[in-house]
């Protein structure tokens, strides 16, 4: 066991040391000569902790980004089938999935490099290939938002981290190659050939180092929540998937709980009620339900409210909360909720150099049923000020 032990930490510390010079400089080449000298087969977990290591002792994850390309070409064709594809093949299951999507992906890729040796005459369906690759996004969002949670709750942080920056710059890069083939830019066909290289590491990286990962760690109900949501961001050249269900285990929890005593379960996570009532009152505006029975049954308390509010106001007839004149329209829009006529109705006052504006929703059950009413109220001013942009990247 202790060979085997150390055997694993000196081929990870060789992983590491070959990424390292690659960093310093050296050549595809000259790392490829070691590599093929140092090793029989090396795993896609090896590889992850290599990355890890590395972001752990201070290389910054931009670096290890900036390599992803260049190690993923040192390490194809050495990295051992150590995981069963079984699910790859089940029609429905997300791996099955995204391997349909890269399979699109490389075919439409393949396209477009025939594409770019043609004449100008090519340049109408050259730039429709283009475009179509732009659905690319939905796959790399699917990716971010569904795998790499599941990733980092496993452990497994560094490839995140590594791989969502490469699909920003896949993103940016095929963003310029579009306006590059609309204007005929100079050197735009060596670009397009580039970025396609890129595009083909990432399916790379997808298949053989990341998914072998989500096959090892996930289980059924985990890879079931994620087939049950990939549909809200959609399918990357392909058709919908048919829906597929695990085969359940006994003592197997559909969702996971929180064992936290006293939490509030959601559908989507849990609070504490602590948390929860922080959480609401921090929103950047005010918000009042009132039941299906036309009492007022809560109200968040932030800082700087529109309205005045009292705890008084709890149980109290919404029709009882608003002044004579205006209560009739009160009860004839809580009315054409109830009924289904409207799901929303919205207002704006000037009031005390505030922009006011009101927003009145209908909130319903999973079968349509009337609940209440949501009431939103915010000073919308600030926001109408706001001019230009502020991105979080610059």
């Amino acid at each position: 066991m202790s060979g085997e032990i150390n055997n694993r930490e000196y081929r990870q510390k060789v992983i590491q040391q070959l990424i390292q010079q690659l960093h310093d400089g050296a050549s595809v080449d000259q790392v490829k000569g070691r590599f093929e000298e140092a090793f029989d087969g090396v795993s896609a977990e090896e590889i992850a902790n290599a990355e890890q290591a590395l972001i752990a002792g201070g290389l910054p994850v931009t670096e290890v980004q900036r390599l992803c390309d260049v190690h993923a070409a040192v390490f194809k064709g050495s990295i051992e089938e150590i995981h069963a594809a079984g699910p790859a093949f089940i029609p429905g299951h997300p791996a099955n999935t995204l391997k349909r999507e890269n399979q699109a992906i490389e075919m439409l890729a393949g396209e477009i490099r025939q594409r770019l040796t043609m004449g100008v005459g090519a340049k109408e369906k050259l730039l429709e290939r283009l475009r179509r690759l732009g659905e690319i996004d939905r796959h790399y969002l699917k990716k971010e938002n569904l795998l790499f949670p599941y990733m980092e709750q496993y452990g497994i942080t560094a490839p995140p981290k590594v791989m969502w920056g490469v699909d920003d710059e896949i993103r940016a890069e095929l963003r310029a190659a579009v306006g590059d083939a609309e204007a005929d830019a100079p050197g735009f066909k060596e670009r397009a050939g580039q970025l396609l290289g890129k595009i083909q590491e990432m399916i790379f990286k997808e298949e053989n180092i990341m998914l072998p990962m989500l096959l090892e760690n996930l289980t059924q109900d985990e890879w079931k929540r994620i087939q049950d949501e990939e549909a809200e961001f959609g399918y990357c050249l392909i058709d919908p998937p048919p829906a597929w269900e695990p085969a359940r285990q006994a003592g197997v929890e559909a969702v996971k709980q929180s064992s936290e005593p006293g939490a509030i379960v959601l559908p989507t996570g849990a609070f504490t009620r602590e948390e929860l009532a922080r959480v609401l009152n921090t929103l950047p505006f005010d918000i009042t339900f009132v039941g299906a029975d036309d009492t007022v049954k809560y109200f968040s308390e932030n800082a700087e409210r529109i309205f005045p509010r009292t705890k008084a106001v709890i149980g109290r007839k919404v029709s009882n909360c608003h002044p004579p004149a205006s209560v009739h329209i009160v009860e004839k829009l809580v009315e054409d909720f109830r009924a289904g006529r409207k799901d929303h109705e919205d207002f704006w006052i000037n009031m005390g150099g505030k922009y006011v504006l009101i927003r009145y929703f209908a909130v319903r059950g999973d079968s349509g049923e009337y609940l209440g009413v949501l009431e939103v109220t915010q000073d919308i001013r600030p926001i109408q000020a706001i001019t230009g942009e502020k991105r979080l990247v610059t």
